[in-house]
């Protein structure tokens, strides 16, 4: 059955993206079609053959029906916004409660990640990720470290 499906993605591309594209997220509650168009898709098939939502949507109440969409469109993007911060704390709260915090102090020696520009491109993918060791000398702000090197250099903010 594969292999008679190979090569077919072309033709069924518009078909899944059309799927994806008027399917509600669970994130917003919404289809991206509706918050985009601000009004929900069509489906071909209720064309050529009228369902109760076609058929209920046509004629003068789809004038009203639509301008009460435009006037409610800013709300369901508001509540999609909402549901979506919602779902991300959700997220960071699941996450924090495995996570262990070590709070760090002056004297204690530290790793410092490296950023992906500062990382040598002849090493690959198996290069080192981290600089150091470093020790901290002064706290700034909340997370913030003043650094020094192993022989006494202050490190420059970077």
């Amino acid at each position: 059955m594969l292999e008679d499906a190979k090569g077919l993605w072309p033709e069924l591309l518009l078909e899944v993206l059309w799927a994806y594209r008027t399917t509600p997220k669970t994130s917003t509650g919404e289809t991206p079609y509706s918050l985009v168009y601000e009004s929900d898709a069509v489906i071909l098939v209720e064309v050529g053959e009228p369902s109760l939502r076609y058929s209920n949507e046509s004629g003068p109440s789809n004038d009203k029906s639509r301008l009460q969409d435009l006037d409610e469109v800013e709300e369901r993007r508001d509540m999609a916004q909402v549901r979506m911060v919602a779902q991300k704390q959700q997220a960071e709260r699941y996450y924090n409660k495995k996570a262990k915090v070590r709070p760090l102090k002056v004297g204690d020696y530290v790793l410092k990640a490296k950023t992906h520009a500062a990382k040598d491109p002849n090493e690959g993918k198996l290069g080192t990720n981290w600089d150091g060791p470093y020790k901290i000398t002064a706290a700034a702000n909340k997370g913030a470290f003043q650094l020094e090197t192993m022989e006494g250099k202050l490190l420059q903010n970077n």
